[in-house]
């Protein structure tokens, strides 16, 4: 539906928001969807679009938080449903898992966690593929609260992964958690985006009176203490409980079902001021990774620069140099490419142009993707299978809670444990077993690199902070930052070594370099070795045998000329 007006309407379902006719606006409709507010004239829905492709191109992301009881035995289980689910951020809790580091649980999904202790609490974040590149800074507070701050073409996004004590817990240690949330929320620039996914043990209730302007109407059951200080935290933070603003129906609200209770735990919230741009919010049924808590899940949109997209880095495949009929082909057709001359050209950035073309047309290059995750090669049909019939099950009890039916669940939960013990127990023997060959010692070595940097949290450096602490994403900034850098480094005062006084110099010819001398250092070279930046390895000059030794024996003299 569409409404016409010159006047000013208040939009009630977005707290503090007003908006005119001019500009257009969602509004929540009865169902949980967005009814648009706005002029007609001018093209319409052409002339939105229009304005929205000046303002720059949008990022749509499903952020989500569960509470997984254990993540033992459930990591690929776990993937495959943020995968099916399309979920790109999942905020986990209850992980029990002790460390404070990161690990690929499958399908591309990497999980980021701490805990101090194998049998309670822990707290995570599991990022998609594509996201886990963007990882800036990772915060493990406690064994309670963590954050990572995400760059996403320019924005700043704050994932915020919580679990509040108990209802049971002494008071102080509830009072310790909030401490190290707002700790975590004050150290947040303002202008940066804020989602924090947490099971806070605690009923924010039904209705809003009183509380407008931090959440909804859509919540579930009384208020308790604990919810209470939920919407107390936001009000202090300016937060809005996202979960309260969509009218769903009420199996798309409860978040937690155990002995037939039935409420709501587990909350998404953000920043009041980028409300607008959730478009949705609800629990996901029909799972069963978890026995009692079921996942939220939010649509976010953000608005992004334009960025020209950043070009794969693709490789020549240099390593089958180390084939004989390779090599023989790389000869003959840099021969041909130099017009049937033996002898390379005495010019090195003509030889080494037609080098790495010659290369790439024999040798090819690499897709510059990356390899298929090798942390669960376990993975199989028969777990899959399981898993699929665990999840069918689950659901069958939630619809029809007879004994006979939680029975066959907790059958199939005991046969899914079984089954993954046993897959992972057979691949193992299949990997002691190829050891002793060149193919297993590959394989094992390439675990091992696999899981080295899937430990580590930021993949690569990208981004410097100003002087308050601020991430600067823009090359211009952060060009100016190392000259601020560079220039205070460099025009400091600082006590200098006298130079010693009365020394001679010798000066004397230096020998040109010989022929036997560039062999044996040649000989000497290891293979495999990483390019420099004329994207060369040595594989090449081994390959061209004496033409390279006079070629390179001829360059080393014409440079040490020009020193002398």
């Amino acid at each position: 539906m569409r409404i016409v007006s010159t006047n000013f309407i208040p939009d009630r379902s977005r707290p503090g928001l007003t908006t005119t006719a001019i500009g257009a606006v969602d509004l929540q409709g009865a169902g949980g969807n967005w009814a648009t507010v706005g002029r007609r004239s001018r093209g319409g829905r052409r002339v939105h679009r229009q304005r929205e492709k000046r303002k720059g191109k949008s990022v749509g992301l499903r952020i989500g938080t569960l509470n997984v009881g254990t993540m033992t035995g459930k990591g690929r289980e776990l993937a495959d449903m943020m995968e099916r689910r399309k979920v790109d951020i999942l905020c986990v809790q209850e992980t029990r898992w002790k460390g404070s580091k990161a690990r690929s649980i499958g399908a591309g999904f990497k999980l980021f966690y701490y805990g101090v202790d194998s049998k309670r609490n822990g707290v995570g974040v599991v990022l998609k593929e594509e996201f886990v590149r963007n990882v800036l800074e990772v915060k493990r507070v406690s064994d309670r609260v963590m954050s990572l701050k995400l760059e996403i073409e320019g924005v700043m996004l704050n994932v915020v992964s919580g679990y509040a004590p108990q209802v049971g817990c002494e008071l102080e240690e509830k009072e310790s958690f909030w401490s190290e949330l707002d700790e975590v929320m004050e150290s947040i620039p303002t202008g940066e985006r804020v989602v924090i996914g947490a099971d806070f043990n605690g009923h924010v209730g039904e209705g809003n009176t009183g509380d407008e302007e931090v959440m909804g109407k859509f919540g579930v059951k009384e208020r308790n203490l604990e919810g209470q200080m939920v919407v107390d935290f936001a009000k202090r933070m300016d937060m809005a409980v996202v979960n309260t603003y969509f009218q769903k129906r009420e199996k798309h609200r409860v978040t937690y079902k155990s002995g037939g209770r039935s409420t709501q735990v587990d909350y998404i919230l953000c920043r009041r001021g980028n409300l607008k741009e959730i478009s949705d919010c609800k629990v996901v049924v029909g799972e069963s990774v978890a026995r009692q808590h079921r996942m939220v899940v939010c649509r976010m949109t953000l608005m992004v620069c334009k960025k020209k997209k950043s070009e794969t880095e693709k490789k020549t495949k240099w390593w089958k140099l180390k084939k004989e009929e390779c090599c023989e082909e790389f000869r003959q057709k840099l021969r041909q490419a130099l017009g049937g001359q033996v002898v390379l050209p005495d010019d090195w950035e003509t030889t080494a142009e037609v080098i790495r073309e010659t290369g790439r047309k024999v040798l090819g290059v690499s897709s510059g993707r990356r390899k298929e995750d090798k942390e669960t090669w376990w993975w199989n049909e028969e777990v899959q299978d399981s898993i699929q019939r665990k999840r069918l099950a689950k659901k069958k009890w939630d619809m029809d809670r007879t004994e006979e039916n939680r029975q066959e669940y907790k059958e199939l939960q005991r046969r899914v444990k079984r089954e993954v013990s046993k897959a992972k127990q057979k691949a193992y023997d299949e990997l002691y077993t190829t050891l002793d060959t060149r193919e297993g010692e590959k394989d094992l070595y390439r675990l091992a690199r696999q899981r080295d940097r899937d430990g580590k949290d930021v993949q690569q450096v990208r981004v410097i902070k100003d002087r308050d602490g601020r991430v600067l994403t823009s090359e211009e900034s952060v060009q100016r930052r190392w000259k601020e850098y560079f220039e205070e480094l460099m025009n400091e005062e600082n006590e200098r070594e006298k130079r010693v006084e009365g020394v001679n110099s010798v000066e004397q010819k230096v020998d040109k370099i010989r022929k036997d001398e560039v062999r044996k250092a040649l000989k000497r070279m290891k293979s495999g070795k990483a390019v420099g930046p004329d994207d060369i390895p040595v594989e090449v000059w081994k390959c061209l045998g004496e033409a390279a030794v006079e070629f390179l024996a001829s360059l080393f003299n014409r440079v040490l000329e020009k020193l002398q």
